[in-house]
């Protein structure tokens, strides 16, 4: 009988330690990988000459905000990010019945071979991960999207594996690039575009495996610095508005009406004025830029475009306003701002005064639609 759902998380988190790369990388490559160095310090990750700080902020569900650091140790950090069933007991201590799981992701290795080879061990521990609960733990792979060629063998394996839809940069980076990938957003002015013709097999391919596409958090780096991060945090919310524009305004959407694209932890406010703005800008420019939509933007929003969110009263409260039907819950679990353990709490607040049945194609219905659950 399959899984009955009730509450599924559109955006959770895994947060793979640095020794798993020298089991899951090739051979000719675990000499070099990172490796997590533990010392009266604190703890520490080596690489390339390297020895960096390990972060614990993406990893600090139950921890008091007034006890949140950047950095630390990894007896800090909550197991679940690594361990399955650790994660499976948390889910369940959560009322959560599913998670789709994002993070983690390539090595930015200054060995081109080594940062593409870093692709395919990610996904194979990530799928690892996710088969102790198949319909639980919903994997996304990442895909090195600058080689087309590499980029669609790399979304056959990952489906063939079991993971259930794929995460690329928010803009393309150039090939070969060794930091960008999908880790790293790619630069907004480049001149290589997701609307090239040189991308048309790839989203073709992911149609044909329904693989939907993500991208996470915004369309700019982050940056960690104190005084600089909060406006950051703030900034990158936002600024995928302008991703989501490139897919409808390229013809990618009306070109592939299979295709789905995800704006992942971005939250949904903006979703309604992004769709408006985009029908008004294309109803006055359309001709002389020679637009070839077929239909307003708004429509290939409705149809295609989803997002996720994890505390945004506005975007609940415009989910039937044009672009802003696609929105889905999520606990962002164990992250810093996570609702975990108290997610039902906050979906009460949210969702004060509105109807059942759109409360559950919001926390439940849209998820399990986008990523053929049960």
């Amino acid at each position: 009988m399959a899984r009955q759902y009730t509450l599924v998380s559109a955006d959770g988190h895994v947060n793979p330690l640095p020794t798993f790369w020298k089991e899951y990388l090739p051979k000719r490559f675990q000499d070099a990988a990172p490796r997590l160095e533990q010392s009266g310090e604190g703890d520490f990750v080596v690489f390339e000459g390297k020895r960096t700080p390990f972060l614990i902020i993406g990893s600090l569900a139950g921890t008091d905000v007034k006890d949140y650091k950047l950095t630390g140790t990894v007896k800090e950090t909550r197991p679940g990010g690594w361990e399955p069933l650790e994660r499976l007991k948390d889910l369940a201590i959560d009322n959560v019945d599913a998670e789709v799981l994002y993070g983690g992701g390539p090595l930015s290795a200054s060995d081109p071979e080594m940062h593409l080879a870093s692709y395919r061990a990610y996904n194979t521990w990530l799928s690892d991960f996710c088969s102790q609960a198949p319909d639980q733990l919903l994997g996304m792979a990442y895909i090195p999207i600058g080689n087309v060629e590499k980029a669609i063998d790399e979304l056959r394996f990952a489906a063939g594996r079991g993971l259930r839809g794929v995460v690329i940069p928010a803009y393309p980076p150039d090939e070969g690039a060794t930091e960008g990938g999908a880790i790293m957003p790619g630069d907004p002015n480049s001149e290589r575009s997701y609307g090239d013709a040189e991308f048309e097999p790839f989203w073709q391919a992911a149609v044909e495996l329904n693989m939907p596409l993500n991208v996470h958090l915004g369309a700019r780096r982050a940056d960690l610095r104190p005084y600089r991060f909060l406006p950051a945090m703030t900034g990158s919310k936002l600024a995928l508005g302008e991703v989501v524009a490139v897919f409808v305004f390229s013809g990618i959407l009306q070109r592939h009406p299979g295709l789905k694209f995800v704006s992942v932890e971005s939250g949904v406010g903006w979703f309604a004025f992004c769709a408006q703005y985009m029908d008004h800008v294309w109803d006055r420019h359309r001709y002389w830029t020679d637009s070839p939509l077929e239909e307003r933007p708004s429509f290939y929003m409705d149809r295609q475009v989803y997002g996720t969110f994890l505390d945004d009263k506005v975007g609940v409260q415009l989910r039937n306003v044009a672009g802003a039907h696609n929105i889905m819950w999520s606990s962002d679990y164990p992250h810093s701002e996570t609702t975990w353990p108290n997610s039902w709490k906050m979906i009460e607040e949210h969702f004060v005064g509105v109807p059942e049945d759109e409360k559950q194609r919001i926390i439940c219905g849209n998820v399990v639609d986008l990523y053929h659950l049960g």
